[in-house]
């Protein structure tokens, strides 16, 4: 009995680890063509398709591609690329749909696909139900003269390096800044060098060559230690990590310092205010959002919206509330008047344009506001938990947070990618924030 789509798609898209499904090449290829099959009911219909670096791409990137091909949708490959560089690209070369094969942050023994829509935007409900439903019915191939074509684009690197850069105003100027960059040996590995150096700055990089299995491995956005230690021996102004597909930004500042999601979006949030750039003085974030950020929103006048996990839930409540600015902790931030989806170098760059125009450090941007501290605890599940009708464990929120009171919060959600509970309490006091995940936590398990 044949499983439907639903129960496979998370927050961010199809993801787990490769060979279990639904990432097996025969999945993948019926994917494709169900993907391609719901594209071509209004007409003649051609996807994009670009993949991170881990091995498995190559096998899936065929798989997905021969499923197209069945449907009667033109491919054209991308190779290599960001996950933000396809939601470009498919504007870009007037496809109908992009595909990117990644995981994302995860490790290279996990692997899936995203799609996006001809405007750049990742699908929606509806569309997810359409290609559910169309994988529930015999696969079908389209006549031998109706069968898509595919090629390889050629020049795709160079388009998008031009476009982040086009986003960042000339006149803040880069020269003789020093920045590291760590490409998680991830999919920005040949064009965030590029992108910096042409800007001016003096870029030191690390973490570029990708083996196919290094990807997101001690590294990147997800793992910013060996930046910090590089940023400090090398003395540099700061250090900017991708996660392996792009579009997660972390930052680190002269002294070493981590500079998350939740503080960078902070720091453009209130420089667009000064400029009277922000739209409707708004700022989305989610339910992860720190306290001291939406404390620190509330100080200078900038309403915030809570969205659910997950960047295409920020994206809706932007849209929903005409906002230009929305992020997470976890790195992604969005930036609608420059791109449609969340993008690790052009976010980097818009950072960059305030530390020049203000002539500040990060660090002294990053002081602007005062983070709770935030104790996060993953408990592993072997199968779905009823949080609603959890008895004990509801007792002990309400136990926690009425300890809390108005300086802290708690949070508890179950991953939409891995097969986790995440634990989330924030309160002023680092002890006892820790203390009552802890408690949590071991109800829980």
């Amino acid at each position: 009995m044949e499983r439907k789509l639903a129960s496979y798609f998370g927050t961010d898209g199809i993801r787990g680890e490769v060979g279990i499904e639904p990432i097996t090449a025969d999945f993948f290829l019926k994917l494709g063509w169900a993907v391609g099959s719901v594209l071509s009911e209004k007409g003649k219909a051609s996807v994009v398709i670009g993949k991170d670096t881990r091995v498995s791409g190559y096998l899936f990137e065929s798989a997905l591609e021969a499923g197209f091909l069945s449907a009667g949708v033109d491919v054209g490959l991308l190779g290599p690329m960001p996950t933000p560089a396809i939601a470009y690209l498919t504007q870009t070369y007037n496809a109908t749909a992009g595909v990117v094969i990644s995981a994302s942050h995860n490790h290279f023994q996990d692997n899936g696909v995203k799609f996006f829509s001809a405007k750049g935007l990742k699908l929606n409900d509806d569309d997810q139900a359409k290609i559910e439903q169309k994988l529930t019915e015999p696969m079908i191939s389209v006549s031998s003269d109706q069968i898509g074509k595919a090629r390889r684009h050629e020049q795709p690197r160079g388009r998008y390096i031009e476009f982040c850069k086009s986003t960042f105003d000339r006149s803040a100027e880069l020269s003789g800044l020093n920045i590291v960059i760590d490409c998680a040996n991830g999919a920005t590995y040949h064009i965030a060098e590029k992108v910096f150096s042409e800007l001016g700055a003096n870029i030191t990089v690390i973490n570029n060559s990708p083996d196919g299995v290094n990807i997101n491995k001690d590294c990147g956005a997800t793992d910013t230690q060996h930046l910090q230690q590089v940023v400090l021996e090398t003395k540099a102004d700061l250090g900017i990590a991708f996660d392996g597909d792009g579009d997660r930004l972390m930052m680190v500042d002269h002294n070493g310092e981590l500079v998350d999601g939740d503080e960078l979006v902070f720091i453009v949030a209130k420089a667009w205010q000064q400029q009277d750039r922000l739209t409707n003085n708004i700022v989305v974030g989610t339910k992860m959002t720190n306290l001291g950020m939406r404390h620190a929103l509330k100080g200078v006048d900038i309403k915030f919206i809570e969205a659910d996990v997950g960047d295409r839930h920020v994206m809706e409540e932007m849209k929903k509330h005409g906002a230009i600015l929305g992020g997470e902790g976890s790195g992604h931030m969005i930036c609608l008047d420059k791109t449609t989806s969340g993008d690790g170098i052009i976010s980097a760059l818009q950072v960059l344009e305030v530390l020049a125009k203000s002539q500040s450090s990060l660090s002294q941007l990053k002081h602007e506001m005062v983070k709770y501290p935030q104790v996060l605890i993953n408990v592993k599940t072997q199968e779905k938990v009823d949080l609603a009708n959890h008895q004990l464990l509801n007792q002990t929120i309400k136990t926690v947070e009425s300890d809390l009171g108005d300086e802290g919060r708690v949070l508890i959600r179950a991953s939409g990618t891995e097969p986790l509970i995440r634990v989330m309490v924030e309160a002023k006091d680092a002890q006892v924030t820790q203390q009552s995940a802890e408690k949590l936590a071991d109800t829980l398990r």
